[in-house]
Formats: structure tokens, C-alpha cells, sequence
């Protein structure tokens, strides 16, 4: 089955430009990862360009390139997939903070308490509750950067969302919603995956960003997700960020890219995704030595 994948050309978190491929999409999961074999599984039958593979073990990588000889790779991404082994249970879980970040983080809360208003934190299971957290949240997601640059808000389309819900109604989702005063200010929706909670969607009301309410958030979900004592692993999928190494217990490395049909329209997209990569690679490098270079003119000035 074949899926659109858009190719984006992106400066930081902005996408400038984006080409549309139909693929067929290969997808590890946190515990193809995590066994110990490495070599690569039976790949689905490639799309009519070719095939998207997401966050590949990396030992993986050159057997899945093998057998894949005549394709293109392009954009090829490598970063480190975190995750929570909830095995080790809460306590250990918050031993593993210094106590400097384990302050840091009690003070966010009550931060957040005193300048937003008292919060509270629901957590949505079953299809009704989950039908309910939609409704409530989608109006913060719209307001997202997810939604608004990376089309990665909560389903919009009537059919996402009944699926959604249909899928809670077989014991699919945990949901969390943080709320002060009555309005929403940061959610989180995670699938499940049989012993895997993966996190699917994620924002937090740009207004408030200052108070950290997703980081609140995040910490009292795993809390309640601890004591829920059900899951093995909290999947926070592909890429990197701060706040996923602050609160993962561990890491895998891992590669993303395309393996796409040798036409000459795609060689001229993979080399065109190329080229604009190395520019912008070259203009941050140069604003980074001009920045230097300002900074040291200042110093000797002063």
C-alpha cells in the first residue's frame, strides 16, 4: 500500500518547499529496534517511487541498503530514538534526576500554578473520554506550531477522529490534558502498541509557553502511566530535542531516509534536497562566524 510522503525543504523548524513522492512506508517500531537481531526484515512492496524507511536500527542500515541496490537514498537522517523503560517503575525512574532537576521541576509546577491559575490534569482512556478530549483540545492543537508548520496536530477530518475513537474504544489511547482556568493549555495523546505507548501527538498553547506547561504535563502523564504499571516502553518516536533526552531513560540510534525509483525527476529532486541542505548548512556556519567575530570586535572595544 502506497502512502504521499511530502519531501520538505526546511530552514530550522519552517518548511520553505515540499514535493510530494507516493511511497510505500517502512516504519521500525521501538521493539524491532531494541531486539538483537539486526538484520533487516521483509520490506513491503515499494510504492510506484519507491519506499520511505522510519528510524531504522542503524546496524540494520546496510542490509536494508543491499537490498535495495539500484534506488536513490536521499535524505537520509540520523538521530538517537528515546525512550522510557517503564519497567524500572516510578522511584528509580526519579532517582535517575539529579536533585537540582527534580527542584527544577517541582518549582515549573508551581510556577505554573501561580501565574496560569490552579491546573489540573485529565487523563482520557475509554471512546467517550477520548471523544471528549478532542473536543477540547483541538481548538489548542489549531494553535500549535505542530499544526501550524509540520501538519502534526490532533486529526482534524471527521473519519481521523471517529478512527481515534473507535480505536479507544478498544483500549488504543492514553490522552492527557492540562487546564488552567478553564482553558487548555498543553495535551498529549500517546497510541498503544501492545506493551508500547508512542507519542503521537503532542502540543501546547504557544501563549503560555514561558510556564512550561508540556513539560508539567509530560511528567505527572508518566507518573500516572507508572502507576497504571501496563507498559514497557514510552516510545518518543524519531528525532531529537531536549525535552525528549530530559525525560527518555535510554536511546537507540537510529536512520531515516527514501530509497526512490531512479527516474530522472527524482535524481533531480534528491539533488536539488541535497544542494539546498549544504546552503543552509553554509549560511549557519557563516552567521555563526560573523556572530563570533561580532562578539570579539565587541570585546576588544570594550
Amino acid at each position: 500500500m502506497s502512502v504521499t510522503t511530502e519531501i520538505d525543504f526546511t530552514v530550522g523548524s519552517r518548511r520553505v518547499f515540499s514535493a510530494r513522492r507516493e511511497v510505500a512506508r517502512w516504519n521500525f517500531d521501538l521493539e524491532t529496534i531494541l531486539s538483537d537481531n539486526h538484520t533487516a526484515p521483509v520490506p513491503p512492496a515499494p510504492g510506484p517511487d519507491g519506499l520511505e524507511v522510519i528510524s531504522a536500527p542503524r546496524p540494520a542500515v546496510p542490509a536494508i541498503l543491499a537490498r535495495f541496490p539500484e534506488h536513490l537514498v536521499g535524505g537520509r537522517v540520523e538521530f538517537r530514538r528515546h525512550y522510557v523503560d517503564m519497567g524500572m517503575g516510578l522511584e528509580a525512574y526519579m532517582a535517575r534526576f539529579s536533585s537540582k532537576t527534580r527542584s527544577t521541576l517541582r518549582r515549573k509546577a508551581r510556577k505554573l500554578a501561580r501565574e496560569a491559575g490552579d491546573y489540573r490534569i485529565s487523563a482520557f482512556r475509554t471512546a467517550e473520554e477520548v471523544a471528549a478530549f478532542l473536543e477540547r483540545a483541538l481548538p489548542l492543537s489549531r494553535a500549535t506550531y505542530q499544526a501550524r508548520l509540520l501538519d502534526a496536530g490532533l486529526p482534524e477530518a471527521l473519519e481521523e477522529r471517529r478512527g481515534m475513537i473507535a480505536s479507544a474504544g478498544e483500549d488504543g489511547w492514553r490522552c492527557f490534558l492540562l487546564e488552567a482556568a478553564g482553558r487548555p493549555l498543553a495535551y498529549l495523546a500517546l497510541e498503544v502498541r501492545g506493551r508500547t505507548l508512542v507519542y503521537t501527538h503532542v502540543g501546547h498553547d504557544p501563549a503560555f509557553e514561558a510556564l512550561s506547561p508540556g513539560t508539567v504535563l509530560q511528567l505527572e502523564a508518566l507518573e500516572h502511566l507508572f502507576d497504571e504499571g501496563r507498559f514497557a516502553w514510552f516510545d518518543f518516536t524519531e528525532g531529537e530535542g531536549a525535552h525528549k533526552e530530559r525525560f527518555g531513560t535510554a536511546c537507540a540510534e537510529c536512520s531515516s531516509f527514501l530509497l526512490l525509483e531512479p527516474t530522472l525527476a527524482n535524481r533531480s529532486l534528491t539533488r536539488g534536497r541535497e544542494a539546498f541542505d549544504a546552503a543552509v548548512a553554509a549560511a549557519r556556519m557563516t552567521a555563526g562566524r560573523l556572530g563570533l567575530l561580532a562578539k570579539v570586535r565587541s570585546l576588544l572595544r570594550a
